[in-house]
């Protein structure tokens, strides 16, 4: 019997064994569930592995407008474990004709890229690439539609994260794209890519925008590049303290992975903290 994991959220109890069973032979809720109980719980049995991965496969749970709602649940647990042998499982889905399923396909990427060495990723780099082919002129807004023509936010992050410097000029026309969001994803890739404080400087004059929702998605880009001269201006940025307080712990842990050798903290470290503490 396979160990179950503990949950405190008051989400339905599983064991491992019936989440896969439910990922393989369930109705559609119980299907949907247990990929996400499976990514939420990081299990990592062989067996849950593959039930994610023929997950990916799955044509029988659609959306009203034809999308994967399966598969995009399975790629999303696929990301959170860990395991390179995934890796070819998602960059098929990245070939995907649902707009949503390649975008968390290129998600769960990124999130593999944190962990994993960037040797696993040869595969992924000219399909990843792939989705940037046209530039600014393929990536425009089409009208009536939720969103661009490919997930160009979340490749170019996923891209940043893995750093991959061939995307460089793939990157740049997009500091000029008429979103502010997509602008803003390509200084935050291009900083990780060149470290270059221009595009942090960038991200930093973002903060004071008109508007909440990307004033947030700014502090969560600053907080994930670590730039540390944007500590002060994320704690005066007009946003939700909890937001600020994540983004300064991110800063706080790319210094403190820089410096771990120091065996006791540095006056910026002290620094970063009393910022902290002063949202709390």
């Amino acid at each position: 019997m396979i160990n179950t994991p503990s949950s405190s959220s008051g989400a339905p109890q599983l064991t491992v064994d019936q989440a896969i069973t439910n990922l393989l032979q369930g109705d559609q809720g119980e299907r949907y569930y247990a990929a996400w109980w499976l990514g939420r719980f990081r299990v990592k049995e062989p067996e849950a592995i593959d039930a994610l991965v023929a997950a990916l496969e799955d044509d029988s749970d659609r959306t009203p407008e034809g999308g994967y709602a399966l598969r995009r649940n399975a790629a999303r647990a696929l990301g959170k474990l860990a395991e390179p042998k995934v890796i070819p499982a998602l960059v098929e889905c990245l070939r995907c004709p649902d707009f949503y399923v390649r975008e968390t396909a290129a998600q769960a990427l990124g999130e593999l890229g944190e962990p994993l060495d960037l040797g696993h990723f040869e595969a992924a780099i000219p399909e990843l690439l792939n989705l940037l082919e046209g530039g600014l002129e393929a990536a425009q807004p089409i009208p009536g539609c939720p969103h661009l023509a490919q997930p160009y936010n979340a490749t170019i992050e996923t891209l940043g994260i893995l750093g991959v410097k061939a995307a460089i000029p793939y990157i740049e026309p997009f500091l000029n794209h008429p979103l502010e969001i997509e602008q803003y994803g390509a200084a935050r890739a291009l900083y990780q890519l060149t470290g270059d404080r221009k595009y942090g400087d960038r991200l930093v004059a973002a903060l004071q925008g008109d508007k909440l929702q990307l004033r947030r998605a700014v502090l969560s880009d600053l907080g994930a590049i670590g730039y540390l001269p944007a500590a002060e201006a994320i704690a005066q940025t007009l946003a939700e303290n909890s937001l600020k307080l994540i983004s300064l712990k991110g800063l706080l842990e790319h210094h403190l992975q820089a410096n771990d050798s120091q065996e006791s903290p540095s006056q910026t470290a002290i620094d970063l903290m009393t910022l902290m503490d002063s949202l709390l």
